[in-house]
């Protein structure tokens, strides 16, 4: 059977989970007290991750999952786990779009020697002299590089195993398609920037190639368009109070604004914000200076600005009439409930250490349903 997305609202039947390390892995931590935070942090993150499990089977959703990569530790430092999915894949019709997988031919490009010969492929790559395999392996751990990145193969594969297409985007940040930034609605797609001030040329001929057969919309949301806004049905959008007006976008669609919500309410996170360029934040240890310099030293590169999971806008919609939240929002629960929606509680307990949503650390590969059209006023194609 062929995975297909259409609308983010038509009922789930296949979910990706993200995964994080176990509690084991923090084993390398010297400091006694910040190695049990952290191994608190693990076990607790894969208990609500068993409960985000738990609530889409109940109904009916099949859910799949990454594998953790045998070595983490290249090049001095520790990559991060498989968390968030949603940033690296994205079903938008048939065609699986991904931007994770190795891709040998540019990773031996970028450390190749001007002196050496091309390389097209691995096994390309098993025939050239020893001292030059020695050098990529050793010094610029090619190899390794190669198998951390497998780690959503299992997912990969097994959509290949559908008939799906599967489409590799791993050119500029400013030019890859990223299931984080972008709402399918139907006809119509749209696609957050990466800035506000982005020049988005490039990116636009890529989304005109790919999608010919659709309307295509930019929003400049200045980061992942999930932490910004979500479409929960047709004619509702939950959005934060400081983006431009959506009368071009989604013309005469409710729009509630979670006002109050900003900064104030995360007052703590701007004197840690100070200090570690809001990296991270563990509510109850923002002056532990420990943890800040082992976090910084070692895991500081795994999380982005908090800034997009602060907000109730993250949402993973399970079907028209019940969607799945971190946390309650007297606001965004009243607005469901006049359009029929249940909203789940599922808790996420540090989101904010690990940068992640319940959209981000989710991804949805096979929805019921066909494209529909919800602005049939608008040309065919735009």
């Amino acid at each position: 059977m062929t995975y297909s997305v259409y609308q983010h609202w038509d009922p789930l039947r296949v979910c990706v989970v993200g995964r994080s390390y176990p509690p084991e892995f923090y084993s390398w931590i010297k400091i006694p007290h910040v190695r049990k935070l952290f191994e608190r942090i693990a076990a607790e993150t894969e208990e609500d991750y068993q409960n985000i499990i738990k609530k889409l089977e109940s109904f009916g959703v099949t859910v799949l999952r990454p594998t953790i990569a045998d070595n983490s530790f290249i090049n001095g430092k520790y990559q991060p786990p498989p968390m968030t999915p949603r940033d690296y894949m994205v079903m938008i019709g048939e065609t699986f779009y991904e931007n994770h997988s190795f891709t040998f031919k540019k990773a031996y490009k970028d450390i190749m020697d001007p002196t050496w010969p091309a390389c097209e492929s691995f096994e390309e790559f098993l025939t050239l002299p020893a001292w030059i395999q020695e050098e990529c392996n050793d010094t610029h751990k090619l190899l390794e590089h190669c198998q951390f990145l497998s780690s959503y193969n299992n997912i990969f594969n097994h959509i290949q195993e559908q008939g799906n297409k599967i489409s590799s985007h791993l050119s500029k940040d400013t030019c890859m398609l990223n299931g984080a930034m972008m709402s399918r609605i139907g006809r119509d797609l749209y696609f957050g920037t990466t800035a506000y001030n982005q020049d988005t040329t490039e990116f636009e001929n890529l989304i005109s190639r790919e999608f010919p057969n659709t309307r295509n919309h930019i929003v400049n949301t200045g980061g992942h368009s999930d932490g910004t806004y979500c479409p929960v049905a047709p004619g509702l959008i939950i959005s934060l109070d400081d983006v431009p007006t959506y009368a071009d976008t989604f013309p005469g669609w409710e729009v509630v604004y979670l006002l109050g919500q900003s900064w104030s309410a995360v007052s703590p996170f701007l004197k840690l914000k100070q200090k570690n360029r809001g990296k991270w934040w563990i509510p109850g240890f923002e002056n532990d200076q420990d943890v800040i310099d082992t976090v910084e030293q070692w895991l500081g590169h795994w999380t982005g600005y908090v800034e997009e999971t602060v907000f109730d806008v993250h949402m993973l919609i399970i079907d028209p009439k019940n969607v799945m939240v971190f946390n309650y929002n007297k606001l965004v629960f009243d607005a469901l409930g006049r359009y029929g929606i249940t909203p789940h509680v599922v808790p996420f307990r540090h989101r904010y250490f690990w940068d992640g949503g319940i959209h981000c650390v989710t991804t949805d590969l096979h929805r019921e349903g066909v494209m529909q059209d919800y602005f049939p006023e608008r040309s065919n194609v735009q």
